[in-house]
């Protein structure tokens, strides 16, 4: 969706917060729609349009007395009802609410959310509001989204009652005490005689690091009421519970979403609207609305949004779908996840691909309990029997740069049955192309994706700046792209020849009066991986050799493409070019390519489409550059389009050190 302007009345003079963090909160500036600048850094307050306090915290006091004596407009600012994937200390917020009235928790005297509650009445504005409703329960989000759904079996039936840590400025101000909580959990036992009754208490409270509401030693002897104090997240318990029982909790909210009964023994914001069954007397400005009234001014009128990649305002819609790529990406794998043989510079790129799990690194296989998952590199062979295997490898859009120069990638597969080189087994991917359901909507994407990779001449490594001129006068010319021999792809994906020269030479034999281009690896180029045996005399059975040209150009500019197992082929697919395959890549077996040897496993018949689709759509994962996060592969060709206009700019400073201590070594051997 487009950016959000800023609210009507704003000027573009900064604003003012009094606490050096919110001050240096990042994102704010682009959240407010002004700069923000720390009290001691103003000369001149006057020129500000205005002072941030940050909810009713005591640094909020500062800043409204500042204001006050500046005569200067206060906003409070809290965070927003959709907020981050990890924890406010972890991570700055993806929303944050704007309040000159108020501020939401606040039950003692009016807010911006209540006036805008009272005024949501248009049926468009109720349509999205149910449409948003239906994508947050598809999403299966919450405010925080960093922790696991529970894993261990609920009560056939049961209430969930939910406590807040003592001191929660919302407790205070949402008009309830600590008895409202012991009446709270009295209310759920005697109004559900039937149910256990789930008691949601702090992790940091059952670690005694914190204080709640309940004494938990009593609370034990009570055979109805199971404590719940795992930091787990809160949509597994919301969704099969009979009600909700909150004092202020956002929880409560939450349970409206999901279209549960909800008793509330505090005034929160959502409370008051004939929504909830309130304990409390209901302040004489609320008014019974929908849902939708309330949905809409909570979750799209009084937050404003951050893209959490272009870091520009967007709508909740965006950040909603962001948050659930999030989610069903951290849920892919056990809690805890086991990894050997990675070294120190990749250990921290295996973390952010197992954003969700507990990464352990291992290098022994007698230190995995019985069925772990264990994550290595390739095909590299694991001893130990009883664990999930989980192989690792590059995606095919990864980055500039070479992956031998150790350049980051944008995209992994992370194959749990095979992994795509490797033709003598079925792999994730196999299975993804021989069985998945492919819509038109996938299809789509596929088409989009398929015609930005040709437009912008985007290849897996990015790399080249020769401009290469087909020969004039050549009816056919073919490529034949280099491959680092002792590749595992070829050692698993090549039954028969296995050479570049043999390569060649068998592609001259059977194209005698073709134009030959042949182009070396790159990792081989830069001194990154030894040459081929013989491949110094290609020049015996191709017509031209290349180095430098850019792979995404040459493409363009050749009719065929043979290969043995070389990703050349595959990209060569998408610009519409015949491709020979003399072994077996996993492009290979699907209609679309001429191969030398069957590949009798595959038997279904692919679209180029359905082959975008499974390759670049399904099977990879992919990180974006910016928030470090899972992301899509849309996004992550547009981050490689940013990435390659920044060119060398980009590579790391030791890069040339790097390439310098391998090419010694190759050397010596």
């Amino acid at each position: 969706m487009q950016e959000r302007a800023p609210t009507a009345g704003q000027s573009a003079a900064p604003l003012i917060a009094v606490s050096r963090a919110v001050a240096h909160l990042r994102g704010l500036p682009s959240l407010l729609g002004h700069a923000v600048r720390y009290r001691r850094e103003v000369r001149d307050a006057a020129v500000c349009g205005g002072v941030i306090a940050w909810g009713r915290k005591p640094s909020a006091e500062a800043a409204a007395e500042f204001a006050a004596r500046n005569r200067l407009p206060l906003l409070r600012l809290e965070d927003g009802f959709l907020r981050s994937v990890g924890l406010g200390a972890q991570e700055p917020p993806l929303s944050v609410v704007v309040d000159d009235t108020g501020i939401y928790y606040d039950a003692t005297a009016p807010s911006q959310l209540e006036s805008l509650i009272s005024s949501v009445q248009s049926e468009a504005h109720f349509a999205r509001a149910r449409n948003l409703v239906a994508a947050w329960r598809a999403a299966r989000i919450s405010k925080y989204n960093h922790t696991r759904d529970y894993e261990h079996e609920l009560p056939t039936r049961y209430v969930l009652v939910a406590d807040q840590t003592r001191g929660d400025a919302s407790i205070r101000y949402g008009l309830a005490d600590e008895t409202s909580f012991q009446c709270m959990l009295a209310a759920a036992l005697a109004e559900h005689p039937q149910c256990t009754v789930l008691l949601k208490v702090h992790p940091e409270v059952m670690a005694g690091r914190k204080r709640g509401h309940f004494d938990l030693a009593q609370l034990a002897r009570e055979p109805r009421v199971q404590v719940l104090g795992e930091d787990v997240h809160p949509v597994s318990l919301l969704e099969h519970a009979e009600a909700v029982y909150t004092v202020t909790s956002q929880i409560g909210f939450e349970g409206l979403l999901w279209g549960k009964p909800v008793r509330t023994f505090g005034m929160p914001f959502y409370a008051g609207w004939g929504l909830t069954q309130d304990e409390l007397p209901v302040p004489e400005r609320r008014k019974p609305v929908l849902l939708e009234a309330l949905v809409h001014a909570a979750l799209l009128d009084y937050p404003r949004y951050i893209d959490p990649e272009t870091g520009l305002r967007c709508e909740a819609e965006r950040v909603l779908e962001w948050m659930g790529l999030q989610k069903r990406m951290r849920a892919r794998f056990p809690s805890v996840v086991y990894a050997k043989g990675f070294s120190i510079y990749k250990r921290e790129i295996v973390r952010s691909f197992f954003q969700g799990s507990d990464v352990r690194f291992v290098r022994r296989d007698a230190a995995l309990p019985s069925g772990a998952t264990l994550a290595v590199w390739g095909r590299k062979p694991v001893a130990e029997t009883g664990v999930k295997i989980l192989r690792l490898e590059d995606g095919f859009i990864r980055s500039v740069g070479l992956g031998a120069d150790l350049v980051r990638p944008l995209s992994w597969v992370m194959d749990g049955n095979g992994i795509y080189y490797d033709a003598t087994c079925p792999s994730d991917l196999e299975l993804i192309l021989q069985q998945a359901h492919f819509d038109d909507a996938l299809k789509g994407r596929a088409r989009m994706l398929q015609a930005l990779l040709v437009a912008e001449g985007l290849t897996k490594y990015n790399v080249g700046t020769t401009v290469w001129q087909r020969p004039a006068g050549r009816s056919r010319v073919i490529l034949v792209p280099g491959q680092v021999e002792s590749d595992a792809s070829l050692a698993y994906g090549a039954p028969g020849i296995r050479r570049n020269l043999e390569l060649l030479r068998a592609v001259r034999e059977a194209n005698p009066d073709a134009w030959i281009v042949y182009k070396p690896h790159p990792d081989v180029v830069a001194g990154l991986r030894r040459q081929g045996q013989g491949e110094d005399g290609a020049a015996r059975w191709g017509d031209e050799m290349l180095t430098s040209a850019s792979m995404g150009e040459l493409l363009l500019a050749v009719d065929e493409v043979h290969t043995l197992t070389s990703l050349a082929g595959f990209e060569a697919l998408l610009r519409g070019k015949k491709v020979v395959c003399y072994g077996q890549p996993f492009y290979a077996g699907w209609g679309l390519t001429e191969d030398v040897i069957p590949f009798t496993r595959r038997t279904r018949r692919l679209t180029l489409d359905e082959m975008v689709a499974g390759v670049l759509i399904l099977y990879p994962t992919y990180i974006s550059r910016s928030s470090g996060k899972f992301t899509t592969p849309e996004r992550a060709l547009d981050e490689l389009l940013e990435w390659r206009e920044k060119g060398a700019a980009s590579t790391p400073w030791w890069s040339g050190i790097y390439r310098f201590v391998v090419r010694r070594i190759l050397r010596k051997r």
